[in-house]
């Protein structure tokens, strides 16, 4: 992978670990992840005069996505209704990238390397080990592990939905705006349906860290979906889910969380896979 491309990824992954973050460690994840999609897409929103409007075969691609990023966030609270969000996190991004690559094989046409493939199946072996570096606290309800999987689906599906859509598109950047720009709207208007009034008390409270976590969100998406078009969405979509190795280091460092043998393991195992993609080609 090019070396450029590798680094805005990788900056990607750290950003999404970034907002991540503050989602976990906030005290009402449902409204502070509602106000930061809001920033979000009005952020993209700001940028739509500025790129070209899509053409019209592009339409079905963007409103797939955002009816895909919708079921993502909806399998993902019902994954957590069920199970840990140290086990059922892992899970959901870690077998995405499998998807994605058998996806970009067989719909996208995407020709790998025996290297590119392994580095894929290294980064989602650690990641999806992270899930059960805790015996005492594993994914023994069903449920977690199917809502969880699901989540999984819907991150693969709207991540080939979007490359396809961004290399449809006059340039990836008025692919992003677009998608980006309309992705929250649904979810907002399920939050206010569901929580009425305590959106805009809570919401108020959250707008000086939810506001540019969401700008971060954006960024990090916005240079995933224009990588995809410059590089294998499978390679893509795998390097993306290091963020989730950012996001164990920060509960290490800032959140004084203990590190087990298993978790470095897992970790070894997908930083493998990370250090393959550098060097692996199409």
């Amino acid at each position: 992978m090019d070396l450029f491309v590798f680094a805005v990824v990788i900056l990607a992954a750290l950003f999404h670990a970034t907002w991540n973050a503050f989602i976990k460690v906030d005290g009402d994840s449902q409204i502070f992840s509602t106000v930061l999609l809001a920033a979000s897409g009005l952020g993209a929103l700001c940028v739509t005069p500025f790129v070209a409007f899509p053409a019209l075969e592009v339409w079905p691609y963007i409103i797939a996505s955002v009816v895909l990023h919708g079921g993502y966030w909806a399998f993902l609270v019902l994954a957590y209704r069920y199970g840990d969000l140290s086990h059922v996190y892992p899970l959901a991004r870690g077998s995405a990238p499998l998807i994605v690559a058998v996806a970009a094989l067989v719909i996208m046409d995407e020709q790998l390397t025996r290297l590119s493939l392994l580095a894929v199946l290294l980064m989602a072996a650690g990641i999806m080990s992270l899930s059960l570096t805790r015996r005492q606290q594993g994914l023994h309800d069903p449920w977690a592990v199917f809502f969880a999987l699901g989540t999984g689906l819907f991150i693969a599906a709207y991540t080939v939905t979007d490359a396809i859509g961004a290399r449809l598109a006059v340039s990836a950047h008025s692919y992003a705006a677009w998608m980006l720009g309309l992705e929250w709207i649904p979810i907002a208007i399920f939050t206010l349906w569901h929580r009425g009034g305590a959106v805009f008390a809570y919401g108020r409270r959250t707008l000086k860290i939810a506001v540019p976590m969401g700008l971060i969100s954006l960024a990090a998406y916005w240079a995933v979906i224009w990588a995809m078009t410059v590089a294998p969405a499978a390679l893509v979509a795998a390097l993306r889910e290091s963020s989730i190795i950012f996001a164990m280091l920060f509960g290490v460092v800032f959140l004084k969380e203990r590190l087990s043998l298993r978790q470095v393991a897992a970790t070894f195992t997908a930083l493998t896979g990370v250090m393959l993609m550098k060097f692996s080609r199409p």
